[in-house]
């Protein structure tokens, strides 16, 4: 007897009726994805986590719209509830590796990886950061979006516009020309990933961090040798991070306890980082007290005190000084421009104090009124 249409019973991706192989065209993406929705939401005792490549799968049937945008809100939901498994999260990493944008540095560089969700409590370094180590000739990769779900802080475009650095709109090869000429790049996601970028209007529903967020935290689009910083709030986050890190061929990572789950590190207390090594992390603890760095984390406002802040950070004044010369000189370390945290810390201040992260600045901005 022939089935209705769209009736399958007991099928699955592998398996078709009867537990026989079927034809792919007869399985719709849709019908697909209903096997890893059923896997991941059957509730508490009877939920099973996916294999890498289903993980991966079902990912790619999310970013090509081949799951309706029902399935794909109960899918992130579920997930969000069971917890992602670091197989699943190495599975989504192909995916992102696979279908989203790609950039290469003639020498490693230093990625970091943090929520694209932004910031609204604390006010961020890392835009600073970035231009310290590209200045000191490290490569550095940053990613991210607009506004997003759930906390729409402040993202990083916003960040560099205010500085006067227009990173929007700039087409990916445009982005890997200032990556090469100035060592600088950032992927918008907009711009650069439109697949992902499908998924937030959904994520925006759903009001809560699905695992994507997570997957974020640990993807660069940056192909080559590199450090990876991953920032991190809960401590199970990180060795989750740390076996899906190893899984995915991560050899070089570095896991970040920093300000609202960022990399930026704190000058407030000290900084609880690791090395991701095997699966496992050598923890590694900062004391800025011990490198003259103490002070207060300085509270987000709004973006022109943050613009104004920040400038004046640039050369060595005002509010974010302080935590600009930590920040550069734990990663300059990190990246093997220094040889120990104190050298870093030397060689941030001088950085600083010289003007070179001005005059990058400001050779950045010329760089992008020449690309325009």
């Amino acid at each position: 007897m022939a089935l209705p249409s769209g009736t399958l019973p007991n099928a699955s991706p592998e398996t078709g009726l009867n537990g026989h192989a079927p034809a792919a065209e007869l399985l719709s993406g849709r019908e697909r994805f209903k096997h890893y929705l059923q896997k991941v939401g059957s509730g508490e005792h009877t939920s099973r986590g996916l294999s890498r490549e289903e993980a991966g799968h079902a990912l790619e049937l999310m970013l090509l719209e081949e799951a309706t945008p029902a399935q794909i809100g109960a899918f992130l939901i579920a997930h969000r509830i069971r917890r992602p498994e670091p197989q699943e999260l190495a599975g989504m990493l192909d995916v992102y590796r696979r279908l989203g944008p790609s950039l290469r540095s003639a020498e490693p560089a230093l990625c970091f990886g943090m929520p694209f969700d932004g910031r609204t409590r604390t006010a961020p370094i890392y835009p600073l950061t970035a231009l310290a180590l590209s200045a000191a000739g490290l490569p550095v990769v940053l990613q991210g979006g607009g506004r997003m779900p759930v906390k729409y802080g402040v993202p990083a475009i916003e960040l560099f516009a205010a500085l006067g650095l227009e990173l929007q709109g700039l087409n990916l090869t445009t982005v890997q020309a200032g990556l090469t000429q100035h060592r600088l790049a950032l992927v918008h996601q907009p711009d650069h990933f439109p697949l992902a970028e499908s998924l937030t209007p959904i994520r925006d529903d759903l009001g809560k961090r699905p695992p994507v967020a997570s997957l974020e935290l640990l993807w660069t689009a940056h192909q080559g040798p590199h450090l990876l910083v991953s920032g991190f709030v809960h401590p199970p986050t990180e060795s989750r991070a740390w076996k899906a890190l190893e899984l995915a061929g991560e050899a070089m990572a570095i896991t970040v306890k920093g300000l609202e789950g960022s990399t930026d590190l704190p000058i407030s207390r000290a900084c609880i980082t690791a090395r991701a090594q095997g699966g496992d992390g050598e923890r590694l603890i900062l004391h800025p007290r011990d490198h003259g760095c103490y002070d207060n984390d300085a509270l987000w406002q709004d973006l022109e005190s943050w613009r104004e802040q920040a400038l004046a950070a640039l050369g060595g004044q005002g509010p974010l000084a302080t935590a600009l010369i930590w920040n550069a000189g734990a990663y300059l370390w990190y990246g093997g421009v220094c040889q120990d945290l104190a050298a870093g810390v030397a060689r941030a201040t001088d950085l600083v104090q010289s003007g070179a992260l001005l005059d990058q600045l400001r050779a950045l901005i010329q760089w992008r009124h020449d690309a325009s």
